[in-house]
């Protein structure tokens, strides 16, 4: 059983890695689901001596369906990435229909494996990303992700978190049998894991192990936000070593 915390800056990756994460999901922009981060931060997150940083590849906020002009990025996000140390890739590429767009992720695939090769590294984790929650048949995707070679689905059970989608992650587990491994994310917290993983069987989960972290700020100017309505940049939400350790603890916990 493995945890991946999403991390969206860099004190999250140093809250995880004390926390005792060994995997994490890179990105920034949580607030608009998750961008490709910066280089800076996957070098200093690469630099922290985390063994697993999965870079997440997206290049906006909003649907899975993609430019020539996007997947172009997105091809040099991903060589940016594994050159700066990333040891592995998460992404999704959606038709307008709803499948998955076969053609585009075999060559997003592709571009990560050959940047790996040239760098004389044989492993590389890619992992395809909740693009498949608003695909249109979870059947024919699971078995196209499959056959693009992905090592890992990042999923809520098609629903808008995790614990309501337990009978799909119950479901998808059985139908993947071994040939994928099935990640359990959206809403996953130390409350609710070991529930999760005993209901579905999924082989790993996936949160953002956050609460609001006061800012260091001696002076507030009131009512000028700067983010989305209701946010607050004086508490902004950062991952907790003490909820990535409570996490830990409940993944582990076989009762």
């Amino acid at each position: 059983m493995q945890l991946e915390i999403c991390c969206g800056d860099l004190a999250s990756v140093l809250a995880a890695k004390k926390g005792g994460a060994q995997r994490i999901e890179l990105c920034s922009g949580l607030s608009e689901g998750g961008l490709t981060p910066s280089i800076g931060l996957i070098k200093a997150a690469v630099a922290t001596g985390i063994p697993n940083i999965n870079v997440l590849i997206r290049p906006r906020p909003g649907d899975f369906l993609y430019s020539t002009e996007e997947l172009s990025l997105m091809e040099d996000d991903i060589k940016t990435a594994i050159s700066a140390g990333a040891t592995g890739i998460v992404i999704g590429v959606l038709t307008p229909d709803g499948d998955i767009d076969m053609n585009a992720c075999e060559r997003l695939i592709k571009a990560a494996r050959d940047e790996a090769r040239s760098l004389g590294r044989e492993s590389l984790n890619i992992t395809f990303h909740r693009a498949f929650d608003v695909s249109r048949d979870a059947d024919k995707s699971l078995n196209d992700i499959i056959l693009l070679g992905c090592d890992c689905l990042l999923t809520s059970g098609m629903a808008p978190t995790a614990v309501k989608g337990l009978p799909a992650l119950q479901r998808l587990s059985r139908v993947a049998s071994g040939r994928i491994s099935i990640m359990a994310g959206s809403g996953v917290n130390p409350a609710n894991a070991r529930d999760i993983i005993n209901a579905t069987e999924v082989d790993s989960i996936h949160s953002t192990a956050r609460k609001p972290i006061a800012s260091r700020m001696l002076f507030r100017r009131p009512l000028v936000p700067m983010g989305a309505p209701g946010s607050d940049e004086y508490a902004p939400l950062s991952t907790s070593p003490d909820v990535v350790a409570a996490l830990i603890a409940a993944i582990n916990d076989k009762q």
